[in-house]
């Protein structure tokens, strides 16, 4: 006699329902803050839905224990979809950061049709939430729609809403993206098919302290897809890293802190370790800098990212501040063990914050076309975080927990470090925040879609505001965090938002428009030279330039 397991029949789908779900936050301090939002959000989708002729029903409780109704872990989401109709139509609704991996695995077996959506909100960051899970389902290769409002009252909203019941999906215009041709003899193709051969023939290493932060199934590359750009992970523990920052003395942390005070860069300290940024933290934080650059020493890495949360939450303040020094060509000298070398004296060690490989990529090509072209090769990620128009243009808001390097905020006087929101990081630490001056940059991004790399590639101007309207913005956002005003080019809100496949872009600096169109020449033709399918977004190139 065998123990055969019993299946469990799942229900069947009832004409006129909508199921709803909820990805949430692995931090339960997180969960708990945001439900309030969350649950405005689901009642003005309902209603909306409902004057429509449809009705809500949502697969899953609030816990009172818990204090909020969202999915908030992996198993959560498994036995949630166990529950749930497989071929009805299903809304994941976000009104703020979710771990996209807590319903990846109940989203690929559905079979009805997915629609995600978000409130248009900068203070809570659905659509930041939004952005992950359509990256992590492009890349899993399964089918959704998405959709955003303030309070889906409008009538673009209520629309779209209204063609998803009726077909299973919504086409948005994504007429600005254009697939790149590598034609011509300028100068910047050459340039960049060199520094393409240079890496698949030499290779570079990328040091992953920990793979698969904050549940981003998106920004990991396997290696069957980095390998042939001649891109290797050596792949390091968390653990490691404090380790060796227990090695750095408190004289060498302090080192770190005298520079930066010459620098003038601004600290806004307090003695609450719980609400407050201490001497204590920065001290950690610094040590870690120390620590990261030894360990790529020890490895040879070409760049880094460290994951941070979850791993290190719960052990250490946080690495924002480390990370932002590591991306910035000027940056307190460190080093060797013995004494007898300085670590990377001269250029940045490229830093791919919260360990999104697609970032590692595109910060590596990133770096050696820009030194080549004598351009600051500082890079960084941003959230795409939210936006509003201003005198007449959409000026975006970017913006990245805690960490950009100096120079794209005008140097380290015109930064500073604020602590830590406490809801996302218990032990504190300082950001190295600003906000980002005025000129023009390249944005891309590398995105893994039908089991291939893809790359788009577009061109903003990051503009000045009154000091009144940034104020508002950050107030409006998280103050703590640098900000950056941008404005794409050719590309609408509505059109960045249906084709970009990730809650980051990458952004670089140039010196005026010229130099930053040819600078995306080159960096458009080391993709295609590598094979990645490289997409121009709201621009065109025509004999290698614009």
């Amino acid at each position: 006699m065998y123990a055969f397991p019993q299946l469990i029949e799942p229900p069947a789908a009832e004409p006129g329902v909508v199921y709803t779900v909820a990805s949430g936050d692995l931090r339960q301090s997180a969960n708990q803050t945001c439900w309030p939002v969350q649950e405005r959000l689901e009642a003005d989708l309902a209603r909306a839905l409902g004057e429509l002729g449809w009705s809500v029903r949502r697969g899953h409780e609030a816990d009172p224990v818990k204090g909020h109704g969202f999915i908030d872990s992996q198993r959560a989401g498994i036995d949630v979809f166990r529950t749930l109709p497989p071929d009805a139509p299903l809304i994941v609704v976000e009104a703020v950061w979710q771990y996209s991996h807590h319903v990846l695995a109940g989203l690929r077996g559905h079979r009805g049709p997915v629609l995600i959506v978000a409130n248009w909100s900068g203070q809570w960051p659905g659509l930041v939430g939004l952005l992950n899970l359509a990256g992590s389902l492009t890349k899993a290769g399964r089918p959704y729609s998405v959709l955003w409002s303030e309070e889906f009252t409008d009538e673009w909203s209520r629309h779209g809403l209204k063609t998803w019941l009726e077909t299973g999906e919504i086409t948005h215009d994504t007429s600005h993206v254009t697939k790149y041709q590598p034609e011509g003899d300028s100068l910047e193709i050459a340039l960049g098919k060199a520094v393409a051969r240079q890496l698949a023939t030499e290779k570079a290493i990328i040091g992953v302290f920990d793979e698969g932060c904050m549940g981003m199934y998106n920004a990991i590359i396997d290696d069957e897809l980095l390998n042939p750009l001649g891109i290797y992970k050596e792949r390091l523990s968390q653990s490691a890293l404090v380790a060796e920052m227990q090695r750095v003395s408190d004289e060498e942390a302090g080192r770190v802190r005298a520079w930066l005070d010459r620098e003038g860069l601004t600290f806004h300290l307090g003695t609450d370790e719980a609400t407050e940024l201490t001497e204590a933290q920065l001290t950690s934080q610094f040590k870690m800098y120390v620590a990261a650059l030894r360990i790529a020493d020890d490895f040879g890495l070409d760049a880094v990212g460290i994951q941070y949360q979850q791993g290190l939450k719960d052990v250490v303040p946080a690495s924002d501040l480390a990370e932002g020094l590591l991306n910035n060509v000027s940056r307190p000298p460190v080093l060797s063990r013995d004494g007898s070398r300085e670590l990377y004296a001269g250029r940045p060690l490229p830093h791919f914050n919260e360990v999104d490989e697609g970032v590692a990529v595109d910060s590596l090509i990133t770096n050696r076309v820009w030194t080549a072209m004598g351009l600051d090769p500082a890079t960084t990620l941003h959230d795409i975080r939210w936006g509003e128009e201003y005198d007449g243009r959409f000026v975006w808001v970017f913006e990245i927990s805690g960490s950009v390097p100096a120079s794209h905020n005008g140097g380290y006087r015109a930064s500073w470090s604020m602590r830590q929101p406490p809801m996302y990081f218990p032990l504190g630490g300082g950001t190295l925040s600003g906000v980002s001056k005025p000129g023009e940059i390249v944005w891309s991004r590398v995105f893994i879609m039908d089991g291939e790399l893809h790359a788009d590639l577009g061109r903003a101007t990051v503009v000045e505001l009154p000091e009144e309207e940034t104020r508002r913005r950050l107030d409006a956002t998280t103050p703590q965090w640098p900000i950056m005003h941008a404005v794409l080019h050719g590309v609408t809100r509505d059109q960045f938002m249906a084709r970009h496949r990730a809650n980051h872009l990458n952004v670089a600096y140039a010196g005026d428009a010229d130099g930053a169109d040819r600078a995306l020449a080159a960096k458009a033709a080391a993709f295609a030279e590598l094979g990645v399918h490289v997409h121009l977004c709201g621009i065109s190139l025509e004999g290698g330039a614009l």
